[in-house]
Order: structure tokens, then sequence, then C-alpha cells
């Protein structure tokens, strides 16, 4: 928890919706406790008079809906933060018409408006995956998309690989046969595949979760391969569909480190601040600056990168 909620006080833009209080006038009829609790937490670490802050009041709002995250056992870092994510959208979510089109050659009096919802955590953390599908015996090429907040990357090497190994290891062409051949509408049976996968939508702020564990059979174990990130300039311009590529670079903003095993173990942070533009190491109550050096590290299981520099969030007072 401590380690999520370093990083997520590390994005800029969503202190800055928080300080401002906007998300009292997004929240529900029925105040979200969890978004509530978050809003104050942001606030005093942010703005309080206090070396330290608890954050009892939010973990007891987010344990009344997810009571395991109140036991003693290790949970896992990436779910608690799908979950924060999740919660605070629901809270904030607000419905709003988009144009789409029935087909792509459609005129424009043939266009659709959908219902769609956004909030804070859309705008800053959803992104669309493309998978192009194409039948291996007719050709015929069909397209689906997906939305994500974490992208899982698998981890090609035991030893050691970079974070672009990671990410075209997900995104190469993948041919699905035998059990996983996928139904064909045009040849009305199931086929063999080719699949694809482009970002179709990049996030402002994309956090990649590297896949740390290994299955064979009954046997499960951590892999604790060093893969080397870029702190800046990460460019993700291969696997975003041309059309789309507005921001395709990205700088590393925070990141949550693993150490243990699958059952258990410890999680700290790396976080740069973006008033001192340091990073800084947070180990439950131990909180120090460390050299850039030493945000590459082969504990690393949560990366965030922002397509935009961080600017100091500012406290906007409402009329």
């Amino acid at each position: 928890m401590n380690a999520i909620l370093q990083c997520l006080c590390s994005v800029s833009p969503l202190v800055e919706y928080f300080l401002s209080g906007k998300y009292v006038t997004a929240l529900q009829k029925d105040c979200s406790e969890v978004t509530t609790a978050f809003a104050y937490l942001m606030t005093d670490m942010w703005l309080g008079d206090s070396d330290c802050v608890s954050p009892e009041i939010f973990l007891s709002a987010l344990g009344s809906l997810y009571p395991v995250f109140l036991k003693k056992t290790q949970q896992d870092a990436q779910e608690f933060l799908i979950y924060v994510l999740n919660e605070l959208h629901e809270a904030l979510k607000k419905h709003c018409g988009r144009r789409a089109y029935e087909k792509r050659s459609a005129p424009r009096s043939c266009r659709k408006v959908v219902a769609s919802e956004t909030s804070i955590i859309t705008r800053l953390f959803e992104g669309q995956l493309n998978y192009r599908i194409t039948c291996l015996k007719c050709e015929t090429c069909t397209n689906k998309n997906e939305v994500f907040t974490v992208l899982s990357l698998p981890i090609p090497s035991e030893y050691e690989c970079s974070l672009q190994d990671c990410l075209q290891c997900f995104f190469q062409q993948d041919t699905l046969t035998w059990n996983n051949q996928i139904h064909c509408s045009f040849c009305e049976s199931k086929q063999e595949t080719a699949v694809r996968t482009t970002v179709s939508k990049a996030p402002k702020i994309i956090v990649f979760h590297l896949k740390r564990f290994d299955i064979q059979g009954t046997v499960k174990r951590k892999l604790r391969t060093e893969i080397l990130y870029p702190l800046t300039n990460l460019d993700l311009t291969p696997y975003i569909c041309p059309i789309f590529r507005k921001h395709p670079k990205y700088n590393l903003c925070a990141v949550v480190n693993h150490f243990g095993d699958l059952d258990g173990g410890h999680y700290t942070a790396f976080c740069k601040n973006s008033v001192t533009q340091a990073w800084y190491s947070f180990d439950d109550t131990r909180v120090s600056e460390i050299p850039d050096t030493s945000v590459q590290t082969a504990t690393a299981y949560l990366l965030f990168y922002s397509c935009q520099p961080f600017s100091m969030p500012i406290q906007k007072h409402r009329s």
C-alpha cells in the first residue's frame, strides 16, 4: 500500500486534480469514502504540516470493500493499484457522448453517438490496444480493441534483458493454432490465425507490470531477471499506430520494487519529486534521496512512465 500510494502521489496531474477540489463536484450522490479518504491523504502529503501521514482511514475505507487487503498476508501491488484506480474511476466517472462510425466508409450522417465514461483516471491512465486478427486461410482481417490501465509484460530472458526486449516480446505477432484457433466468420469455421497487437490509444501515464513469475506444471517461481529500463526517452513509436503517435516518448516517474518470493517479501518505491526533480526512496518509514544511478534496480516490479514532464502541483482555490 505504501509503495503504490507514494507512486500515485508523485503523479502531479492526479495530485493537482485532488488539491483543486474538482473531485468534490465529480463525486456521485453516494459519496465514495475511498475517494474522499484518498483526497485527504493527497492533501496531507503535499500540504500538511506533519513529517509523516497515516493512511489508516484510506485503508479502512478500501478494506471495507475488499477485506483481503486488511489481512496480514502479502498482497500483490499490481492488484492493489488496479483496485484503487477502479474505485477512484467509479466514484468520479461521468457520462459523455462521443461520435463513432458504424463503418469506416459511412457518410457523416451515419455517425452514431455512444455513451462513454470518463474520469481523471481514464484521462491519465487509460490506454487502448488494437488486435488485428488475420485468418491464415482466407486472409480476412478483423480488429478488436481492448482497454487497459496496466500493461503486463512477459520477461523473455532469465538473467538480463531490456524493457524494449519485453515490449518486443509482448507486441510480436502471434500465430494461433490447434486448440487456440479462432472462428472465422468468412470461412464459418475455426482457422489458424495471426494476431498483431498495437497501441491504438497511448495513455499519458503508462504503467508496466513486469511478470516476474514462471509456472511450469505445478511449480511456481519468481523471475529475478535484471531488466534494464531507461529513465528518459522511452520510445514507444514502434508499438503505437502511426496516426496516434502524438507523444511517443516517455520519462520514468516512479518504480515499485519487490524483494522476496512469490508468497512473501517486501515492497519499496522510488519516486521522482516534481518540485525538486530529485529521486527519493520510500521504504515504509524510511525516506531518503537517491542518485539517478540507483533508480535502475533488479528488483523493479512496476514502472510508471509519463509522456509529459511533471510540474509542481498547484492548489487552485474554487470561487
